[in-house]
């Protein structure tokens, strides 16, 4: 039996420190008044007006049926300000990051989530955020990737600082026929490039992991930004990327969650080089898209989002060599759009415009509903939630394609108070 260690959720200190810079006016506004406890009508809110630590936990519940939704989450704010659906959002510190169809990337501040600055560049749409030390790199539809630099010491906070592949990158490359693969026919492209539009990105070990339609998983390093592989990873457009411990896994439209081991070779020149091989597949079922994928701190459960509505598990054994699926759970009535994890619970964002939260087992990697979350109007997209502790829960972030973020704070309740549906857990 494998057991997975559970990392403790940091207890956030209230006083976030903010940049001493004038913010904008705010676009934020407050969620309508539903079935959970919303935040109060001013567009600022203040974590001590919830009274998370005065008041005990509630009684359990009486049971409930699968398909209601427990009511002690809160919504504190809707923050509105793109004008077409969010696809992706990243935590950089004490900002939330918002991206869209749009080539625009807003910029919110914590804790008053008032809209900071925007940033952007290139064409298309921006489909996947990521952010590593000070530095934040975005995703484009024009088969690109962006790096930018934060710095709180200039009055341009997000510059841009280069776009891969690098200028220097082609200079090296393009005189080299060899250096060119056949993307469609009569077409050909140099192997550092994306034919197709980047769908996600993946931060390790100082490596930028890019997956992309156009079916390939592609290696940087991010001291100077240069390719160092590409790989022809799946039979169909790659949705979805998580890397941890040296392994990368790769989450395709074709069905299957791939997982790439990370080793270092010496070539002819005696110089260090960085290759990936696979190291096993994670089958799902028959005919559907695996949309999203996240593992574990440390590594030894993967989840993946389904089209089918589905989430499903797989435990690694002791040497990452295989993996062996261990739950099963029909999350939504409609597609998994987007998942994420925090300690002990699993996050699942679907088309059915709702929220699941799963408390997952921290030994055999099984999954029981906790909660459903409600409130968003259209799909939702991507999910991020922070492992800094606030109140007894932690606070999770939905992006929609009905053009909002919204906000909530999810109770942390334990044992026998925790608020779990009725539904058994579901499991191999």
């Amino acid at each position: 039996m494998l057991r997975s260690i559970n990392h403790p959720v940091r207890d956030a200190t209230l006083s976030t420190p903010l940049l001493s810079a004038v913010s904008p006016p705010s676009t934020t506004t407050t969620s309508d008044s539903d079935e959970s406890s919303s935040a109060d009508n001013s567009f600022r809110y203040d974590y001590q007006d919830l009274n998370f630590n005065n008041t005990p936990p509630p009684p359990r519940p009486p049971p409930l049926p699968a398909a209601v939704s427990c009511s002690s989450y809160k919504s504190l704010a809707v923050l509105s300000g793109h004008v077409s659906s969010v696809s992706c959002l990243a935590l950089c510190g004490e900002f939330i990051l918002s991206a869209s169809q749009g080539k625009d990337i807003i910029v919110w501040q914590q804790p008053d989530l008032r809209q900071f600055t925007k940033f952007g560049h290139g064409d298309g749409s921006v489909k996947s955020v990521v952010t590593a030390g000070n530095k934040v790199f975005t995703a484009h539809q024009d088969s690109r990737i962006r790096a930018w630099k934060v710095s709180r010491s200039s009055e341009n906070v997000f510059k841009l600082i280069d776009t891969l592949p690098t200028k220097k990158d082609y200079l090296g490359k393009f005189m080299k026929q060899s250096n060119y693969v056949q993307t469609r026919r009569h077409h050909k492209l140099l192997w550092i490039e994306h034919a197709d539009s980047i769908s996600c990105l993946a931060v390790s070990n100082g490596l930028i992991y890019s997956g992309s339609w156009d079916k390939t998983l592609k290696v940087w390093r991010i001291s100077d930004f240069k390719c160092l592989e590409s790989i022809k990873a799946h039979d169909d457009a790659i949705n979805g990327l998580a890397a941890i411990n040296g392994i990368v896994y790769s989450a395709s439209a074709d069905g299957r969650i791939k997982a790439w081991g990370r080793r270092k070779t010496t070539d002819g020149g005696g110089d260090n080089k960085i290759t990936h091989s696979l190291k096993g597949i994670l089958q799902g079922h028959k005919d559907i898209s695996i949309n999203s994928v996240v593992v574990n701190q440390n590594g030894s459960l993967v989840y993946g989002g389904a089209s089918d509505g589905y989430i499903m598990g797989w435990a690694a054994d002791e040497g990452f060599e295989s993996w062996k699926l261990v739950c099963e759970a029909k999350a939504h009535a409609t597609a998994v759009l987007c998942v994420c994890l925090v300690g002990e619970f699993v996050c699942s964002g679907s088309a059915d415009k709702s929220i699941c939260v799963w408390r997952r087992d921290l030994i055999d990697g099984g999954l029981s509903r906790y909660m459903v979350v409600k409130g968003h109007e259209g799909p939702v997209k991507c999910l991020q939630a922070s492992p800094e502790r606030v109140g007894g829960g932690f606070m999770l972030y939905s992006g929609s394609l009905d053009k909002s973020i919204r906000v909530w704070w999810i109770p942390n309740h334990s044992g026998e108070d925790s608020a779990v549906s009725t539904e058994k857990r579901l499991k191999f």
